[in-house]
């Protein structure tokens, strides 16, 4: 009986020295891809790739060249990134939400980690601060807007690879500088005014349009724990253990 209370009681104080896991989020076959539409895709002027570039179901695409593409382009036999796009799009809009933005701009914002949610619409304004390591997620209802010398920086290892905006609708970016993968259930357009991405374009149902742009596959750089963090909890952790068989020891003694 005693040893049954024991076991417990050295489990618990354990669950501080061992990093409790997190399931990867991936976007498999999607991965590769800056720019995926649904239906077609469609660029004007000089726009720049870099990355694969298709579409599926649909099967059109227009514009390349002049347009360069970086990567592979997929017309009508992109169906495997297409169904891990769809994948990825339902994960991020069932994770748990952290904080609520709806009603207010991105603009002028600064934000750590976590999940955001706009019930309906969603607008960038200005200057969109991302600041430090992990994952950012955007939940957006509806659609997607960015005004004219609008950004999102990325601060204190914050990184493109990292950000993903869940749209139910539409987006459209108009001379932004942008980061992070968009995944519409409908449309992305960007302007010529110098709308660029660094991340990606996947539209699932509708059509991605390009006007003299640039869109880039970004990448990720793990960013380790902090070592003072990772003491301290065995530290913490031993200690606990140690009360735990010392406490068992005294019972133990009086039985």
């Amino acid at each position: 009986m005693k040893t049954r209370l024991l076991i417990p009681l050295v489990v618990v104080a354990l669950t501080g020295v061992l990093p409790h896991s997190k399931a990867g989020f991936t976007l498999g076959a999607a991965g590769s891809f800056a720019v995926l539409g649904g239906a077609t895709v469609t660029s004007t002027g000089n726009t720049v790739v870099n990355g694969d570039l298709g579409v599926s179901p649909g099967s059109a695409i227009s514009g390349f060249p002049p347009g360069i593409v970086n990567g592979t382009i997929q017309p009508g036999d992109a169906a495997a990134a297409h169904t891990d796009a769809v994948t990825a799009y339902n994960y991020l809009a069932g994770e748990p939400v952290n904080q609520n933005l709806t009603g207010t701009d991105l603009g002028g914002r600064t934000l750590s980690a976590g999940v955001y949610k706009f019930d309906s619409s969603a607008a960038l304004t200005g200057t969109l601060t991302l600041n430090g390591p992990g994952v950012f997620v955007f939940q957006i209802g509806s659609t997607l807007t960015s005004a004219t010398i609008s950004s999102v920086l990325l601060e204190n290892g914050a990184q493109a690879g990292n950000v993903f905006w869940q749209v139910g609708s539409s987006a459209t970016l108009a001379g932004t500088s942008f980061d992070g993968t968009i995944l519409a259930d409908a449309s992305i357009g960007l302007t010529s005014d110098g709308a660029s991405i660094n991340g990606r374009a996947l539209a699932l149902t509708g059509a991605v349009t390009l006007d003299d742009n640039s869109i880039t596959v970004p990448t990720v750089v793990p960013v380790p724990e902090p070592a003072s963090f990772w003491s301290g909890a065995f530290i913490a952790s031993f200690v606990g253990i140690w009360q735990c068989l010392a406490l068992w020891r005294r019972k133990a003694g009086r039985s």
